[in-house]
Parts: C-alpha cells; sequence; structure tokens
C-alpha cells in the first residue's frame, strides 16, 4: 500500500539568535556596570531620555536591516534628516500645522528622499555606496539650502508627543521608544513569515538566483530604500521633539554612522543575505548606552567612539567567522 506523501513544512529561523542574546547579556553588563559606578543610571531621570536618545537610531535602522539585508547600503540618512527636519520645523514655525500634519509632511519628505535613492540604485544599476554617497551630499546640499544662513527658531511643542517631557511617556515609557518597538516587532514579523520579506533574504543570498526563483528584484530593492526614507521622515520627527525650540544645520550629522553601528552590532551581515531587527533595535540600545554611560561617568566622549568601534569590529569579524564555518561544512 502506498504511503501518503509527506508535506515539508516550512522551516523558519529560531525566533532569537545567538548573537541577540549575546547583546542582551553585553547590555546587562554594562548596565549593571554603570549602575554601580553612578547609581543616577537606572533612575528614570536617565533611563528615560536613553530610550528617546535610542528611538531614532532603531527606527532608522530597522529599514538599514533591510537594505544591508539585500547587500546595499544608505550613508545618506543624516542629510535625509537634515531635509526632513528642516521642513518640518519651518512647517511647525510658519504655518503652525498640528501633530497629524507635521508628523504626514516629515514622512512623505522623507519617501521623496528615499524614492530618488530607490530609483538611481535599482533601475540605474549602480552600486548603492556610489548613489547614497552623491545623494547625501545632494540632501545636504539643499537642507543648507532650505535652513538659509541661520537656524530654526521659535519652535512650538507640537511634537512634545514624541519628546522627553512627561507629555511625551506612558507609564513612564516614551512614546518614542514604544512606536519604535511596535514597528521594529511589525517587520521581525514580516520578514520571518511572509514570503516579501523573505525575498529580501534572498536578494542579498544570491540576486540572479532570486531574479530567477521569480523574485521581483528592482522592486523589493526600490521598496527597501522608500520605506528608510519613511522611517527617517517619522524619526526627524523625534530628533525634532528631542531638542529645544531651536533646531541648526548640525541636526542629522553622524546619524548615519550610528545607524549603521546598531545594524552591524546587531548581527546583520554586511555582505548581505543576513541580519535582524531586534539585533538592530538591541545594538541602537547598546550604542548609545555606551554614550550615555561615558557621558555621566565624565570621561571624553571620544571614549564612546572607542568602544563603538571596538564592538563594530568584534561584530564583523563574529561574522567573518560564522561564514568561514559555513563554508567549511
Amino acid at each position: 500500500m502506498q504511503q501518503p506523501a509527506r508535506v515539508k513544512k516550512r522551516v523558519l529561523p529560531n525566533l532569537v539568535t545567538g548573537q541577540e542574546i549575546v547583546l542582551v547579556g553585553v547590555i546587562a553588563v554594562l548596565w549593571a556596570a554603570l549602575a554601580l559606578s553612578t547609581p543616577a543610571f537606572l533612575t528614570a531621570g536617565s533611563i528615560q531620555p536613553l530610550l528617546v536618545s535610542t528611538a531614532p537610531i532603531a527606527l532608522i535602522g530597522v529599514a538599514m536591516t533591510i537594505v544591508i539585508i539585500t547587500g546595499g547600503i544608505d550613508v545618506s540618512v543624516g542629510g535625509a534628516i537634515m531635509v526632513c527636519s528642516v521642513l518640518t520645523a519651518k512647517a511647525l514655525v510658519g504655518a503652525e500645522v498640528n501633530l497629524p500634519v507635521a508628523v504626514l509632511l516629515a514622512v512623505a519628505a522623507g519617501g521623496v528622499l528615499g524614492l530618488v535613492n530607490g530609483l538611481l540604485i535599482a533601475y540605474g544599476r549602480v552600486h548603492a555606496i556610489i548613489i547614497t554617497f552623491g545623494t547625501a551630499n545632494l540632501f545636504m546640499f539643499l537642507g543648507l539650502q532650505i535652513f538659509g544662513s541661520g537656524t530654526v527658531n521659535g519652535i512650538p511643542g507640537t511634537l512634545a508627543f514624541f519628546g522627553r517631557g512627561p507629555d511625551g511617556r506612558t507609564l513612564g515609557i516614551p512614546h518614542a521608544f514604544l512606536i519604535t518597538v511596535l514597528i521594529t516587532a511589525a517587520v521581525w514579523w514580516y520578514l520571518r513569515n511572509i514570503a516579501g520579506g523573505r525575498h529580501f533574504f534572498a536578494i542579498g543570498g544570491d540576486e540572479q538566483a532570486a531574479r530567477l526563483a521569480g523574485v521581483r528584484v528592482q522592486r523589493r530593492i526600490l521598496l527597501a530604500y522608500v520605506l528608510t526614507g519613511l522611517l527617517v521622515g517619522l524619526a526627524s520627527c523625534f530628533v525634532i521633539a528631542q531638542g529645544t525650540s531651536t533646531l541648526d544645520q548640525s541636526v542629522g550629522s553622524g546619524k548615519e554612522l550610528a545607524v549603521i553601528a546598531a545594524v552591524v552590532i546587531g548581527g546583520t551581515s554586511i555582505m548581505g543575505g543576513r541580519g535582524s531587527v531586534l539585533g538592530t533595535l538591541l545594538g541602537a540600545l547598546l550604542v548609545q548606552s555606551v554614550a550615555s554611560g561615558v557621558t555621566q561617568l565624565g570621561w571624553r566622549s571620544q571614549l564612546s567612539d572607542l568602544f563603538v568601534g571596538i564592538f563594530i569590529i568584534v561584530a564583523v569579524g563574529a561574522d567573518l567567522l560564522r561564514a568561514r564555518a559555513r563554508r567549511s561544512r
């Protein structure tokens, strides 16, 4: 009697990776050490600003993770933050728009900038590092032109919902961080359970093979960069809310490096094909914890760059060792 054919179940990756477990342990040890060195670290007055500052880095990092999974990169997010922030700030001052309109404006502006990157990379067939390095300068120039020769002053508290004050928290947790966690969870679920999400991994693993398998590679790459732009727009609202009533031309400066550091430390392979948005969230929290700890301990700010650099080297080294181990099997 013929046995019925067995239907193979879809095999999913582990819910939590080894890299993420290691990051949780490193963050726990770091927080414990900082709590012993400066007891004020574990107070609400310290943790809440830490979570607020983590939110924009982690939020952009979620989209950057997808970009790097596909084998690309986006070094223009710093310039994009400047453009979205100054447009939104000027709208708040001049037109006195409300919260939903301000967020919509910032997200729409970011989406347009992401669309520019996506079209050039997906259909122009030029490597992402070249395109985004060029657009980073273009976005920076555009932002400076919108700024004019000075700063944006008198920004009202319209975006206080995302800020550090009492209006920006629920049960003591900053809204910006809560929104970031929710978006991270949604993207994590999408990448893990939906075929379209798995296509990003296929593109990064072998673009030609993915194309032969029926994956619409160009559309997926375009989507990755548009999503990056949209989240940059939302993150710019977080950035404005963190500051005072004045926005200067340094906004967005260095943010692209912090985002890429969070993604790489979170376990995403810079070569593409593997990554985790949950790891990116933890990586962003680690990066900001180091910066906050260095400040509270009264050390030179350059030391935070040193420590983050060490974490990046260790993360990349571990990724290379894992890749070599897989090839040797």
